[in-house]
């Protein structure tokens, strides 16, 4: 099953406030430069996920750091009966 933009927002959401508020200071804060929107970001999230083929895992919740001039985002799975959790190396990008 393909991961959606939507999908993405929810776990930034699961994760806590101070992550999904991180993604929109990344994006405000640099006006008047242009940085991707939080949208654009988990929509590029989604297209990353997919393309790794990480489809078949539950999607538990995405921590978001502000760096300098750009985001590290990591992504929590759960896996199995015993929900056990995988995370994925930090993607920095979306400057």
């Amino acid at each position: 099953m393909a991961f959606t933009r939507e999908q993405i927002r929810e776990s930034v959401e699961r994760a806590g406030d101070e992550h999904w508020k991180a993604l929109i200071a990344h994006h405000e804060d640099a006006y008047p430069a242009s940085r991707p929107t939080p949208g654009d970001v988990c929509r590029a999230e989604a297209e990353r996920l997919n393309q790794l083929g990480l489809g078949d895992l539950r999607l538990a919740e995405t921590r978001v750091e502000r760096l300098d001039s750009t985001i590290r985002i990591t992504q929590v799975f759960e896996y199995g009966p015993q929900k056990a959790r995988l995370l994925t190396e930090p993607f920095e990008g979306y400057e």
